[in-house]
């Protein structure tokens, strides 16, 4: 009986040095697959963070050109009508 217990003890460290062993393991591949998903994420976030940058000044620039347009237009019949009254009242 005791050398079965022997046995099943010598087996039981056999068997929980093979388990530490195996997620040791694990836990490398875990670390390292982790790893490479960050590296991506952070590639994905930054490409994703350039062409946003990149669309948002295309469209300020756009709306800086209407902008413009628009300030003209109004500034432009402000222009004629004020004008339009200075000839109408100097005629009085």
């Amino acid at each position: 009986m005791d050398w079965f217990n022997a046995v099943d003890l010598t087996y039981r460290g056999d068997l929980r040095e093979l388990n530490d062993l195996n997620f040791a393991r694990f836990d490398a591949k875990l670390e390292q697959r982790l790893a490479e998903l960050r590296a991506e994420l952070r590639q994905e976030m930054a490409e994703l963070g350039a062409g946003l940058r990149i669309e948002l000044r295309t469209g300020l620039h756009g709306l800086r050109a209407d902008l413009l347009r628009w300030m003209f237009g109004f500034w432009a019949t402000t222009l004629l009508t004020l004008a339009d009254l200075m000839i109408a009242l100097s005629g009085l």
